[in-house]
């Protein structure tokens, strides 16, 4: 079996120019994000709010940690003084949770938005017309602790490409809406975070400047 180091070294050069790779090591040990990181991997993305703030301490300080997953409001203190980016921020009522644990130990937070495209109800985030809405009222864009750096979405679970094309040109198409309006004048709405092991080149074709891949980097899951 190859090596973590491998992996990565695999995955890395594929990609573009622009694109950075998120490592999603959910449920993978501390020993192999240190592999990964002595590799020089420094994006980490983690889902599950205790697992991220267990990991954080034992790891060096350089990483930046993703919160990839459904944030709890009652884990959001919790992770703060740990996270650099929380990808899934799917309401207006979280954004606003952020600013006010973000303030309260006097630091900013990057955040993207979570776009729901997916056929899938169990995902997590805005509707297009939610977002947008949300953005012409000017519910994105107040707060002084939290820079909103662009969208984050999942495809469908699906082997049908031409679906998960469609979801990943209707993100794109939603980020570019977002960025001409209410983030026009914003030096940080930069990022698509969208793909994953499966369907990553397909992401990159629309824009994507962040991948999250985690089993082609470390392998299935240890539960």
């Amino acid at each position: 079996m190859p090596s973590i180091e491998e992996n990565l070294k695999q995955v890395t050069a594929q990609l573009p120019k622009g694109v950075h790779l998120v490592a999603v090591s959910k449920f993978h040990p501390v020993e192999a994000l240190q592999e990964a990181y002595d590799a020089g991997q420094r994006l980490f993305g983690e889902n599950r709010a205790q697992e991220l703030i267990a990991k954080a301490p034992l790891l060096p300080k350089d990483i930046r940690w993703h919160f990839i997953g459904h944030l709890q409001k009652n884990k959001v203190r919790a992770i703060m003084p740990y996270v650099s980016v929380i990808e899934s921020v799917d309401s207006v009522e979280l954004l606003k949770l952020i600013e006010k644990e973000a303030a309260r130990i006097d630091r900013s937070v990057d955040v993207l938005l979570q776009l729901h495209v997916a056929q899938e109800e169990t995902k997590s985030g805005f509707s297009v017309d939610e977002v947008m809405a949300a953005g012409e009222a000017g519910e994105l864009t107040c707060y002084p602790h939290i820079n909103v750096c662009g969208v984050m979405a999942m495809a469908s679970l699906t082997d049908d490409m031409e679906q998960v094309a469609q979801e990943f040109d209707l993100v794109r198409r939603t980020y570019v809406m977002l960025k001409d309006g209410p983030f026009d004048e914003s030096e940080h709405f930069n990022h698509l975070s969208m793909g994953m092991s499966d369907d990553w080149p397909v992401a990159v074709k629309y824009g994507a400047t962040l991948v999250r891949i985690g089993t082609a980097i470390f392998g299935a899951r240890e539960y």
